[in-house]
């Protein structure tokens, strides 16, 4: 198949494209390549998979040196109109949208980027799917929209109506988006709920990956909460099993009495699914693997806990494995273990 997708330059987006690509599917991939965090990384990933920086242009596709069945296009999602035009000529089989403003802390200061992209942005792309069909639209959701939710584990049966953060409400504004399109124009999309997803190549803005440079240069880390947040920390291998599985599984509308008892599901093709390691780990406890992995001890500072972050995240995956026969399966001292490795070598080679 011929596969859009977008946040290629991002964290799970660079795995996942490069995932389609090993598959044997043709992958156009696209990103805005933004400032929120080091752009070099970003480059650096993209350098990864092929594509050089000096390919890149605006609104121009590039071709991997690598992949002959990978291109990417720098485009931003807010660009309407090169965005439509890219639908018209590519012929989309499938949409995997993974691009977005991320981060909660920084929806504080800057609401206006978590608007254009989450929201402008994610319109723009159901309105391509609407006026160019494809058989699927899978999207990024967050477990940020659970919010105030205390029921643990989280269920996708869950209501999501009281989230703490801009950023959580853009993902949930995105889930009711996909539905009206769905509903209105029979546009078979799924939505995938993320639970703290960390790996080689990761976010720098995520507290793992602070906090993995921090102890290495041997600076204080803050820990928020004194350490006594819990996440349900995903690794990125399990992620991107999970979306591919998901890719492949295009939902179908249900009846009206299931629907009622079951927010996950519609009377049109929609679906919701969280994706998480389902077992949530101390973020005092993460730091400890993280020290033994890097062989380093942190120098922790406890402070208060930040406003927009929920106490506890735990990711209810029953719907996930009934459906498409997975659950994410790596330890947290695996994946630790992965990603120090990682992010060592790649210290090295940038410092």
């Amino acid at each position: 198949m011929k596969i859009l997708v977008t946040g290629t330059a991002g964290f799970i987006g660079y795995h996942f494209a490069n995932r389609m690509v090993k598959d044997g599917h043709e992958v156009v991939g696209l990103d805005n390549i933004n400032d929120y965090y080091d752009v070099q990384l970003k480059y650096d990933r993209l350098k990864a998979a092929g594509i050089s920086r000096e390919s890149v242009q605006y609104n121009h596709l590039s071709q991997s040196s690598t992949q002959e069945n990978y291109k990417f296009i720098q485009l931003q999602l807010e660009d309407a109109g090169n965005l439509e035009r890219l639908f018209t000529r590519q012929k989309f089989d499938m949409v995997c949208h993974l691009a977005a403003q991320a981060g909660v802390r920084y929806s504080l200061d800057n609401p206006k980027a978590y608007v254009d992209s989450n929201i402008l942005g994610f319109l723009n792309i159901l309105e391509a799917c609407r006026f160019h069909p494809v058989k699927h639209l899978v999207y990024a959701s967050s477990s940020s929209v659970y919010g105030v939710n205390k029921q643990q584990p989280y269920s996708v049966k869950n209501n999501v109506d009281h989230p703490i953060s801009l950023y959580a409400a853009s993902k949930k504004s995105n889930e009711l988006m996909a539905h009206t399109y769905s509903h209105l124009f029979n546009i078979p999309t799924t939505g995938l709920r993320f639970f703290t997803v960390y790996g080689p190549w990761g976010r720098p803005d995520m507290a793992y990956f602070s906090f993995a440079k921090a102890i290495i240069e041997e600076k204080e880390i803050q820990v928020f909460n004194n350490g006594l947040n819990e996440r349900d920390f995903t690794y990125v291998d399990d992620i991107v099993e999970g979306i591919a599985r998901v890719m492949q599984h295009i939902p179908s509308p249900n009846q009206v009495e299931d629907v009622v008892l079951d927010p996950s599901i519609s009377t049109a093709p929609y679906r919701l699914f969280n994706i998480g390691n389902s077992q949530p780990v101390q973020v005092l406890e993460f730091i400890e693997t993280l020290e033994k992995s890097l062989e380093k001890t942190a120098i922790k500072r406890m402070v208060d806990a930040q406003p927009g972050d929920v106490l506890s995240t735990f990711a209810d995956v029953q719907d996930l494995e009934e459906t498409i026969k997975f659950r994410p399966q790596t330890t947290l001292k695996e994946g630790i273990q992965h990603f120090s490795e990682w992010f060592k070598w790649y210290y090295k080679r940038t410092n």
